[in-house]
């Protein structure tokens, strides 16, 4: 297994090292995608330990060469001879390969040279398949694998999402026993919010004021040198106003016309430096569910941060809002999403007249229905948007589930099971 260190030198597995392990002993390339300080760099070494062959089609993982772009020389000579750079008989890891995508070219002309499984292990601190600058996808060539930042099982040491595929396989009849039978300890889920999920603040560092350095520090390099890389910002005093105005709106819906007029930006500003946080894996946009039957539905998106600590710096508040453990348990819903073989989506509901589900997932052929309320002591109508949702749609939706900030599992009515949130994530 994959895995990544503590301080105190014991490892802590990461939830994808099996999946990336798979797709290593199918594909020729795999590019391992996400924020700055995820762990890409660390698990990408940890997957160059020698590992011997299964089979006449899974190569062996052997003296791989480690190479990444953050080195000077290594980025020039990306620049100036890329198939030199990739060429070669020993497969090769290539770390931050965002910051020269032409590099992409020579790595598909290898392996259209010589295709066989586990040759490239590319990893980027940008959605390569959104940077206007990359050309080529590596489409058939390639399988792609988003790492976020550290679930709160992960944290813990148990290398796990949530127990969502437990949930999506198992019939609605027997969620309170899927949620008890799995043991979990209870968690103040605002100390969870306040350290967030990237490795270094959320395992290493204890006191809030450390974060805090770290938190500005990280905020710093990615507007000084990241987001250069992507695209140039002269103004970069206004683009961190829009990253604090949508910190503050974390978990509301996106209207970048309103974003712009509060912080004095036109709407084409917001919208392309949206677009370039979101390419940078630290905005996730959350889609409407746009089925319409009965009801009229508003198609806008909901705006979350992909980590809660970060969120919190750039907003600057000192006690997590409801909006931060719906965040929370859309971070471990991510996590699980982009590691399936078969792809879930994560979308929301919300009519006009104001009913609401928080996140609807679309997953083998049915939806779930899931609602998140901070309260100790979930009642009734508190599933108001859950029973709505199932009502609307009843031919496909599963039941619902309430996750809420208290001890108790129960079927709260029927169609809509109760849990602790820190029970299911």
């Amino acid at each position: 297994m994959i895995i990544i260190h503590a301080m105190n030198d014991l490892p802590l597995p990461r939830a994808v090292s099996g999946t990336l392990d798979s797709m290593m002993r199918v594909m020729p390339a795999v590019v391992v995608a996400g924020a700055r300080q995820t762990g890409k760099s660390t698990l990408a070494r940890a997957f160059g330990q020698p590992v011997r062959a299964t089979g006449p089609r899974h190569a062996a993982r052997d003296a791989r060469r480690y190479l990444s772009l953050d080195d000077l020389d290594v980025l020039d000579l990306a620049r100036r001879d890329p198939d030199a750079l990739v060429r070669g008989s020993r497969p090769v890891t290539l770390d931050e390969v965002q910051r020269e995508p032409d590099l992409l070219s020579a790595v598909k002309r290898e392996i259209d040279r010589e295709r066989r499984p586990g040759r490239f292990l590319l990893t980027g601190s940008a959605n390569l398949l959104l940077m206007r600058r990359v050309s080529e996808s590596l489409a058939g060539r390639a399988s792609y694998l988003t790492l976020w930042p550290m679930t709160r099982r992960e944290q813990l040491g148990l290398g796990r999402r949530g127990i969502w595929e437990n949930l999506v396989k198992s019939p609605d009849q027997d969620w309170l026993d899927v949620v008890t039978e799995h043991p979990a300890d209870p968690e103040d889920w605002r100390a969870l919010a306040r350290r967030g999920g990237f490795p270094v603040p959320a395992v290493h560092l204890d006191a809030p004021a450390e974060r805090a350095i770290w938190f500005d520090g990280y905020v710093r390099t990615y507007l000084e040198r990241d987001l250069q890389a992507l695209s140039s910002i002269a103004a970069l005093p206004d683009f961190r106003r829009l990253m604090r105005a949508a910190a503050l709106r974390i978990g509301a819906l996106l209207n970048q016309t309103k974003v712009g007029r509060d912080i004095g930006l036109a709407q084409p500003t917001v919208h392309r430096w949206l677009n370039l946080l979101e390419t940078s894996y630290l905005l996730a946009r959350i889609p409407a569910y746009s089925v319409n039957r009965t009801k009229r539905l508003i198609k806008a998106p909901k705006l979350y941060w992909s980590d809660t600590g970060l969120a919190m710096y750039l907003s600057q508040e000192d006690e997590p809002r409801g909006a931060h453990l719906e965040s929370l348990v859309l971070q471990d819903l991510l996590a699980w999403r982009d590691s399936r073989p078969r792809r879930a989506e994560v979308l929301h509901w919300r009519t006009t007249t104001g009913e609401e589900v928080d996140f609807v997932i679309e997953v083998d052929g049915a939806v779930l229905p899931i609602e998140v309320k901070a309260t100790r002591h979930p009642r009734l109508g508190d599933t108001a948007g859950l029973r709505a949702f199932r009502a609307e749609y009843h031919r496909t939706t599963r039941a619902g589930l309430l996750l809420h900030g208290g001890d108790s599992v129960e079927w709260i009515t029927p169609g809509v099971l109760a849990a602790p949130w820190w029970r299911v994530v």
